[in-house]
Order: structure tokens, then C-alpha cells, then sequence
């Protein structure tokens, strides 16, 4: 008789020689599978690294973190007062070091298809950002360059000890979170579900100083479908999947995609960071890079593990007359 495939282990107990139930000559060795192996080495390394824990201790969303901090010490691509767009943002630590660096008063709006709770001050817009129509309502939130920035409580207001006091009855009560999700909510729906062509951006709506794209490709989901959202985001855009070809390909259509929408949002002098996977592509995307920006680095920074194929291209000072022909030449 087979035995089940039981999750412990019962080695330990039994007498030599014999089996479960105590019969002779019990020659059949019964494995049992170590579970989450997988997860407990990223533990084990989670652990040692010194970024992880620094990241912790700092009350950083992830150790990446640490990778655009230093992509910022050598390049200097943060300013107090920017607007920063930060593509695949969660879980938000990128989010995290770019509202730092652009206080006061910097705006930071974080995109990705996966819901998560926003770093303080990071204004956010959930959805698949390979929609056009997703990309066309984040250039709209994005039109009015003062959306999203912090609001300064007006110093004059109440000021005046005698002015009139407005009756209970007739203020108005102010919307709640549940009410502004809704209606943000429904604002995306009939946006992602819109099958028409999205909106033209006007040539003079770049609001945008520095746009940055931590994105990668997109896993299918194989569970969790119970569980709804308001783009239904069976596509992850945050795993690795151990195949390197597969990985390359993948970053180079989302990098392709982040640069375009930076083509239509940055401004002139405006700086650009995105991670991609290593491969026989990455040197046309560098190319196409360099006809929109006047400088371009390809760095890994210390912080990124030495075995990862992961690297950033860094686009610094947008240039005034770049043509689009020139930069997507297979468009």
C-alpha cells in the first residue's frame, strides 16, 4: 500500500527495518518534498544582505532603494520641486527616494498594474501601463503641472477673529476616501475599457522632469482569480522568470514603451532611468536613446547583485529638437 504524500517527516520514528505499520522488509524509502525551498534560500539571502537590512532599518519599501540612490550620487538627476513619473512603481521604494530628493513641494506619480499602498506623498494611478488608453489618462493627470504636489494649508485663512463663521448646516461634507476611489475608479474603467483610439497629447503638455521605469516583463497569473481589481491585473509586472532570453525581450518592449511616453511628457533638459535586462537588444534601444537625449550611460550600480543580468540605461538633458522619426524609426 502507497502512502500518502504526507508534509512530515516520520524517518526519525520508525524502527529499522520496518514500516509504517509495523510490517518486516519495508524496502520502499518514502521522500517526503521540502516545500518553499525556494522561498527560504531568498530568505536565508535576504538575511545577509547588507542592503536588505540597511533598507529595513531605514524603512525602505525594498533594498532597489539603494540602486537609484546611487544612480543619483553619480549623476544628479534629482531636484527639489520636480515632477518625477515612476513607472512600476510597486512596492514603492523608488517612489520613496524620489519624493525625498524633490522636496518641497516635487510632485512624484507612481503607475503599475499591481495595487499597492502608495509611499506617503506619491500620488498613484493603478493599470496596465501597455494600454494606450492607460498612458493617455496618466498624461492627462499629468497636463496640470501642479496635480498631485503638496497642497500648504493657506496661513491667512481664520486670521481674522471677526470674520463670519460659516453655520454648520451649510458646509459641505467633504468627500470621502471611498467616494474619491470611486469615482477615480470609474474614471479608469471607461478609460482602459474604451476601445477607442486615445487622445492626441499636445506637443506643449511635457510637465515632466525626470521619468523613471522600474518595470519588468509581465508574468501570466495562474491563481488568484477571485481576487478583482479595478483593471484585473492577471499580468504581473514584477518577477523575473529564471530565462534570460525571455527576460531581455520582455525589458526591451517595456523599455521601448517608457521611453515613448517619455518622448511625449519630458521636457527639454529632462533625465530618464530604466532598467533592462542584458542582451543582443539593448544596444539599438541605447541608440534610440542617444537621438533623444544628449547623454546616455549604461551603469550597474554596487547595490545590484553581481549575478543579476539587470542593468539601467541613464538618458540625461532631453533635447530640444529631438524628431520622433530619429528616435522610433521602426514607428
Amino acid at each position: 500500500m502507497k502512502l500518502p504524500n504526507l508534509r512530515l517527516s516520520c524517518h526519525a520514528w520508525l524502527p529499522r527495518g520496518r514500516d509504517f505499520w509495523g510490517r518486516g522488509n519495508s524496502h520502499e524509502v518514502i521522500e517526503i518534498p521540502r516545500r518553499y525551498s525556494s522561498s527560504k534560500r531568498w530568505q536565508a539571502r535576504q538575511a545577509k544582505d547588507k542592503y536588505s537590512r540597511e533598507a529595513t532599518v531605514k524603512g525602505l519599501k525594498s533594498r532597489a532603494a539603494f540602486k537609484l540612490l546611487q544612480i543619483n550620487d553619480k549623476h544628479k538627476i534629482f531636484k527639489p520641486g520636480q515632477s518625477v513619473v515612476d513607472l512600476g512603481y510597486a512596492p514603492g521604494s523608488w517612489s520613496q527616494v524620489a519624493v525625498d530628493l524633490t522636496q518641497p513641494n516635487g510632485r512624484v506619480v507612481g503607475v503599475d498594474i499591481i495595487p499597492a499602498q502608495p509611499p506617503k506623498g506619491v500620488s498613484t494611478i493603478q493599470g496596465n501601463f501597455l494600454s494606450p488608453q492607460i498612458q493617455a489618462y496618466v498624461q492627462e493627470f499629468l497636463r496640470n503641472p501642479n496635480r498631485g504636489r503638496p497642497q500648504s494649508p493657506n496661513p491667512f485663512k481664520n486670521a481674522d477673529p471677526h470674520s463670519q463663521q460659516t453655520n454648520d448646516d451649510e458646509i459641505e461634507e467633504s468627500e470621502g476616501y471611498i467616494d474619491r476611489e470611486r469615482s477615480a475608479s470609474s474614471h479608469i474603467i471607461q478609460v482602459d475599457g474604451d476601445k477607442e483610439d486615445a487622445p492626441d497629447i499636445a506637443v506643449g503638455d511635457k510637465t515632466v522632469d525626470v521619468v523613471l521605469s522600474d518595470m519588468s516583463a509581465p508574468w501570466d497569473q495562474t491563481t488568484g482569480f477571485w481576487k478583482k481589481s479595478l483593471s484585473d491585473p492577471y499580468r504581473r509586472m514584477m518577477n523575473t522568470s529564471g530565462m534570460s532570453f525571455r527576460d531581455h525581450a520582455g525589458s526591451m518592449d517595456l523599455c521601448r514603451a517608457a521611453l515613448e511616453f517619455s518622448f511625449n511628457v519630458l521636457k527639454t533638459g529632462g533625465h530618464f532611468v530604466c532598467k533592462f535586462y542584458q542582451g543582443a537588444e539593448d544596444k539599438a534601444l541605447e541608440r534610440q536613446l542617444k537621438e533623444l537625449f544628449q547623454t546616455v550611460h549604461r551603469e550597474k550600480p554596487e547595490s545590484s547583485r553581481s549575478e543579476s543580468k539587470e542593468a539601467y540605461f541613464i538618458g540625461l538633458r532631453r533635447k530640444h529638437n529631438a524628431a520622433r522619426d530619429a528616435v522610433f524609426p521602426d514607428n
